[in-house]
């Protein structure tokens, strides 16, 4: 591969060709799953809106818009890395290359999900690839660190990831864990999306810093903040991090300006929503910005892009028509693999 010169916000980079274009197909891939998504989830719950009817019944939380935060970083990890996910998942588990059929399979509630369809979209558990995710706000911090410490006592290189929304930086795990992960210089890294909500609340009316990244000075750790939900700003800021993690320099903060172009669950009226939000932040739809960019610079040509959008949306339906496929298990199966 060859490398590109990226001029952004006043600082040179260089990024290998192929990362730039893994990055933006595995966007095209996420944002297709998402989309499809949207519709699958609201089969059964029209015209009367009924969270238990339906596909795929349960809460639902998706990631339209928050693409770079799972690319930039997950561009620079392997199967050895482990990456704790909160309640909106499937970016950075498709980012971290969570089998797509088994995940979809487990959403659906089907027996080839990768919990037995047990989990559900919020629960998604890929051991091949150290993927997990929950629906408790904040509980993959502790839980990341607690992988980055078994690295550290194993003397490997691996890093561990814990990706949270901006609200869970009030939380309490946040604080505990990143002052053990400081203390004993554990290569844990976390990734804050700043989609400007905790559910309803507007981050500005319940968190008393301008930027979580500064909040790293408090343990003595490196924070990072990326502007305008940029996907190459998010690499180059995720490379630095990835890298001092690996070589024994400890935790990063970093925190990523980043768009929801949805509710916080489907369903969500938004009624907190100023007039005409979303519309401007699509205007700037990271997507997009990425695909002109590589255009521009001609990393790729129209062609070879339609042609990986087409491949990567192929996945995707596969991964759908698998899990409507599939069976569902047996009442009696909610006894098994119980702990007793």
């Amino acid at each position: 591969f060859y490398e590109n010169k990226i001029t952004l916000g006043g600082k040179c980079m260089s990024i290998p060709a192929d990362k730039i274009l893994w990055m933006y197909e595995t966007m095209v891939k996420s944002r297709y799953y998402e989309e499809t998504m949207e519709r699958v989830y609201l089969e059964g719950k029209t015209p009367v809106f009924n969270i238990g009817a339906g596909t795929v019944p349960g809460e639902m939380h998706l990631s339209n818009g928050q693409e770079p935060a799972a690319v930039g970083i997950g561009a620079h990890l392997n199967d050895n890395d482990t990456v704790a996910s909160p309640h909106r998942p499937h970016h950075h588990a498709i980012a971290k290359g969570v089998d797509l059929k088994r995940m979809t399979a487990e959403i659906f509630g089907k027996k080839t999900g990768l919990s037995k369809g047990k989990g559900g979209h919020m629960h998604l558990f890929d051991p091949n690839v150290k993927f997990a995710c929950s629906g408790i706000v904040g509980a993959g911090i502790p839980q990341a660190a607690g992988a980055a410490l078994a690295a550290k006592k194993r003397g490997t290189d691996a890093v561990a990831v814990a990706f949270i929304g901006e609200g869970a930086t009030n939380s309490g795990a946040f604080h505990e864990a990143l002052n053990l992960a400081a203390l004993w210089k554990l290569p844990l890294i976390v990734v804050i999306e700043d989609n400007r909500y905790g559910i309803s609340v507007p981050k500005e009316t319940a968190t008393a810093v301008e930027s979580n990244a500064i909040r790293a000075q408090a343990y003595g750790i490196i924070g990072e903040h990326v502007k305008d939900n940029d996907p190459l700003e998010m690499y180059r800021v995720s490379e630095r991090a990835v890298k001092r993690a690996r070589n024994g320099e400890g935790p990063t903060i970093i925190e990523i300006e980043t768009y929801r172009y949805l509710g916080h669950f489907q369903g969500d009226a938004e009624v907190y929503r100023e007039e005409g939000e979303v519309d401007k932040l699509r205007e700037k739809d990271p997507i997009k910005r990425l695909k002109e960019y590589i255009l521009s610079e001609e990393i790729a040509d129209e062609e070879t892009l339609i042609s990986r959008e087409n491949f990567v949306k192929a996945l995707v339906d596969e991964a759908y028509e698998f899990a409507r496929k599939s069976e569902y298990p047996e009442p009696v199966e909610a006894l098994a693999d119980l702990f007793v």
